[in-house]
């Protein structure tokens, strides 16, 4: 509450002082950042074990291979093929798509491929009729 000196008259002051609200928030936020680490609780539950999976042979993606002599090949179930061109690769790709509708396709592109040629050759995954596709970064 602020005074005013006597002389003056007894209007009300429109005057508001921040500085005792902004120490207030000051000192809320330190309260707040020194007890927020205490709050956090955390709770121990002793998962189940259960044993390893492995994924359905039939539903694994077709790995498709392109090197740095833009030779493309494709491997199904462990026997890979390769391909000359990239319509008689659209051909045995739609083939395979009837097959199973659900089918994807993981492409194994060599670093030193010119992106032009992989883009051909996604094209070509694209109109066999595969809508999944991945890419391997990582030789596995």
């Amino acid at each position: 509450m602020a005074f005013k000196p006597q002389g003056e008259s007894s209007e009300a002051m429109s005057e508001i002082n921040v500085t005792p609200l902004v120490d207030v928030m000051l000192v809320l936020v330190i309260i707040l950042l020194v007890t927020a680490p205490l709050v956090t609780q955390s709770v121990h539950v002793k998962l189940p074990e259960t044993a390893e999976t492995t994924e359905d042979i039939k539903d694994q993606p077709f790995q498709l291979y392109i090197d740095d002599k833009n030779a493309i090949t494709l491997s199904i179930n462990d026997s890979k093929t390769p391909y000359a061109n990239l319509a008689d690769l659209e051909v045995a790709l739609k083939a395979e798509l009837a097959k199973n509708p659900e089918m994807a396709v993981h492409l194994h592109a060599d670093q030193s491929v010119v992106y032009g040629k992989v883009a051909e050759l996604m094209a070509s995954v694209q109109h066999a009729g595969i809508s999944k596709m991945a890419f391997v970064t990582v030789e596995q």
